[in-house]
């Protein structure tokens, strides 16, 4: 019987729910929400399956030691007693990433320093050999959290962040997370139920997550690697039995539409569409908001609708921003009854010249700017209906 172990899958803030049904979904145990994270146990295949199948994650840690501590010295007294040997050897390059949220260890930098002091010194005391800090690409990460006195020290078993995918080839100005887009879809429901809208596509992140979980296309299979690859004790047959297991992927009979008013845009789209291999599922457009149509068939399987449109923070006038956001609740109105809208924006007050009243309100991080998520039920009626219906916070 496998060895099981507790893990921490991070997150952004908002999708710790969404995270903990994906794990659940996966086999996890003992499931629990923290701040931007869910804690969690398993074996080795579920650490390998969490990094692969993982849509709303950024990284999966294994926890190796955790402690109270009063001062950098502490921290590396108690690491110096740590078996090293059972994460490394002492060619193995490491680099270390700090976080720290405490009165008493304010300087992140010197508890890093003490942390690989710690490491080097074990290694020089037990091998007479002290394995190098290599910053770019290392053998090992290791995640160092401080929480006032609480230090723990984790493996990283992913590497860079899974939200980089590793399909995307060509960007817009200020592409949404695709952690954060799957998450968004999620949360909307989807699961390839219906015909998929996104008509302010930029450069398509929304389109190919929905055309990956419609298909249940495990989204870390375009990365070239992950952390834990390099770990002592990797077992290459596992990894390779989960990662080409397509058992789970499934058929999609709808379609997936992406429009945006900029050439440019739809031009990187289909870059990134053709190398995440969903271009079956996926049709772009050049075209304006103002100007798309649902087809018939897509309004009678009630489609489901999702925009990011601009928020206003870099350029455009609030004036700009309110017009347009008008124009995005006149088109709903008029064109798109029976479809379900979800909208994300940091202007707020832009959101509400769209003129309807959202059935969902959901508060997430876009980056570093806070933003409202709104559900949009499209009933066909007066404004008036559609403007008294009670919202859902």
């Amino acid at each position: 019987m496998n060895a099981t172990f507790d893990m921490l899958a991070k997150t952004f803030k908002g999708l710790e729910e969404v995270l903990a049904g994906e794990l659940i979904a996966l086999g996890a145990n003992q499931v629990q929400l923290e701040r931007r994270a869910v804690r969690f146990s398993g074996d080795k295949a579920l650490l390998y399956r969490a990094n692969l199948c993982l849509r709303t994650a950024s990284r999966v840690l294994v926890p190796i030691a955790s402690f109270r501590a009063k001062d950098t010295d502490d921290i590396y007294r108690q690491l110096l007693a740590l078996a090293w040997d059972r994460y490394m050897t002492a060619e193995t390059t490491f680099a270390i990433d700090t976080t720290a949220y405490s009165e008493q260890f304010r300087n992140s930098r010197f508890i890093t320093y003490r942390v690989k002091d710690a490491v080097a010194d074990w290694w020089n005391e037990h091998a007479g050999k002290r394995p190098n800090v290599r910053v770019t690409d290392p053998d090992l990460l290791l995640n160092v959290h401080v929480a006032q006195d609480r230090v723990t020290v984790s493996l990283d078993s992913s590497g860079e962040s899974l939200h980089k995918r590793g399909y995307r080839v060509a960007n817009t100005e200020a592409p949404i997370n695709e952690a954060l887009a799957a998450g968004m879809l999620l949360m909307a429901g989807w699961h390839g139920q219906c015909d998929f809208y996104d008509p302010m596509c930029g450069s398509g992140t929304l389109p190919i997550e929905a055309a990956l979980i419609a298909r249940n296309i495990a989204p870390g299979i375009f990365r070239q690697s992950f952390a834990f690859e390099r770990w002592r004790d990797f077992d290459a047959e596992l990894w390779s039995d989960i990662y080409n297991d397509d058992s789970a992927e499934r058929p999609f009979d709808h379609h997936i539409y992406g429009s945006d008013t900029s050439f440019y845009a739809i031009q990187q789209a289909e870059k990134n569409v053709k190398s995440a291999g969903v271009q079956r599922d996926i049709e772009l457009r050049q075209i304006r908001m103002e100007e798309l149509r649902p087809t018939e068939s897509s309004l009678a399987g009630a489609p489901l609708m999702m925009m990011n449109p601009p928020y206003g923070e870099r350029l455009a006038s609030n004036r700009d921003m309110e017009e347009l956001y008008g124009r995005i609740g006149t088109a709903l109105k008029h064109h798109w009854a029976g479809a379900t809208a979800w909208i994300i924006s940091s202007n707020e007050t832009a959101m509400k010249c769209i003129g309807l009243r959202p059935s969902k309100r959901v508060r997430l991080l876009n980056g570093e700017l806070d933003c409202q998520f709104n559900r949009y039920d499209l009933f066909a009626g007066s404004r008036k209906q559609t403007m008294t219906a009670s919202p859902k916070e």
